[in-house]
């Protein structure tokens, strides 16, 4: 862009000093003539560099997973094809799941062993409380008994003295009352009779109530030492499934396998630094790295453009999403050493994420490239450095080696 304006002016140039000679072409105009462009195009690049900042380092990232099964055993299919896409949910590989079936089978059967020795412990519970509730019934209709007949005695007893009033005022007869005091014997009797049924009844209830305290202690503690048998059980029945459903290993995300390099036969192992394969999600992040000062005036949602290796002669469409303010050198190693002064790494750039409104697009991980964003202010000068992208782009058609 810088030579066609140099161009442009060269063509004024000429025309007002050697083809109209509207001005004289002399020490002067020369220092002007040559002066000028010099300093606009240093201003116009500078400023340009503000409004309109470009970066040669524009780079695509992808998110990769590495595939650590989370189970060991013995790999029996490896359906998915390296660098083809996969849907996330399909199938990578599956680990032989028989050993595994074995020990859910084998918990399982244990489960039902420990269920039933808890049933028997809850029902030795309910026969040791049984015997107490009885007795206790049968003490109740004892009490009972005994009100029941000390109603009646007391009932007679007012008879008899009745009779005998009678009797001595000569109105009544002796054999009534020999009859009302025979019946008051006969309940004083069976009175007698109902209060040793109720204390023959407390005292077997007093001695099974000692008897069957260390019984249903006794059975508590086989119930709570059965429910703790069937959730252990239980938990290591849960784990033998899990690690079912863990011998065969989805695709986390849509992507593609990578580095596939896991055939039928061989050992996957669960050890966190043996991957089996690298996944590459096709999530991805497209940021372009600037010097920290050249972020003056971006701001999210500005307009960008990106032109990638990948792409000759192509202008990429983009979207200012975000300004990542942390870099590497602002982060202090967990250590108890001292900070050293002196970092083996570059100075810092801070990265401006992009979104890429094509998202149909495909764009290689790892794929490099320009860019540059469009901020608010000078608008006007904008359509230089969008110049300068397009026909930088258009160079990336040429492949500069020879061989």
């Amino acid at each position: 862009m810088e030579i066609i304006l140099l161009l442009i002016y060269s063509f004024f140039v000429w025309l007002i000093f050697f083809k109209f000679k509207w001005l004289p072409w002399n020490i002067v105009s020369q220092v002007i003539v040559f002066t000028l462009p010099v300093i606009g195009l240093t201003v116009l690049i500078l400023i340009l560099n503000i409004v309109a900042p470009s970066s040669h380092d524009v780079r695509v990232m992808n998110y990769v997973v590495q595939i650590v099964p989370r189970v060991t055993g013995r790999v029996i299919e490896v359906p998915v094809q390296p660098n083809r896409l996969v849907k996330k949910g399909e199938v990578l590989f599956r680990i032989d799941s028989t050993p595994f079936m074995n020990e859910a089978a084998a918990l399982e059967a244990q489960l039902v062993q420990a269920r039933s020795k808890l049933n028997e412990a809850t029902a030795n519970l309910s026969s040791s409380s049984a015997g107490v509730r009885e007795l206790r019934e049968n003490l109740k209709a004892a009490g009972g008994q005994v009100s029941s007949v000390a109603a009646k005695a007391g009932l007679a007893r007012r008879r008899v003295d009745q009779n005998r009033e009678l009797v001595a005022a000569g109105a009544g007869s002796v054999f009534d009352l020999e009859r009302a005091e025979a019946d008051l014997k006969d309940l004083l009797a069976q009175y007698d009779s109902a209060r040793a049924n109720e204390a023959q009844v407390l005292q077997k209830l007093s001695a099974q109530s000692q008897g069957d305290q260390a019984s249903v202690a006794a059975a508590k503690a086989q119930i709570a030492m059965a429910n703790a048998q069937v959730a252990a059980v239980e938990a290591q029945l849960a784990d033998a499934k899990w690690k079912l459903d863990e011998s065969t290993v989805f695709a986390p995300a849509d992507g593609y396998a990578i580095n596939v390099q896991l055939r039928p036969g061989s050992t996957a192992s669960q050890f966190a630094g043996l991957p089996v394969m690298s996944f590459v999600e096709t999530e991805q992040w497209v940021v372009a790295l600037y010097s920290q000062n050249e972020l003056r005036e971006i701001e999210p949602g500005n307009e960008a453009e990106i032109a990638l290796k990948t792409y000759p002669n192509k202008i990429i469409k983009c979207k200012v999403d975000s300004i990542v303010w942390a870099t590497g050198q602002g982060q202090l190693p967990v250590s108890g050493a001292l900070p050293t002064a002196v970092s083996q790494m570059p100075p810092g750039l801070i990265a401006v994420k992009l979104e890429v409104e094509d998202r149909s697009l495909f764009l290689a991980a790892g794929a490099v490239g320009n860019g540059a964003v469009y901020t608010d202010s000078f608008r006007m000068i904008h359509i230089i450095r969008k110049v300068i992208m397009r026909v930088g782009t258009k160079l990336d058609w040429l492949i500069l080696k020879m061989h």
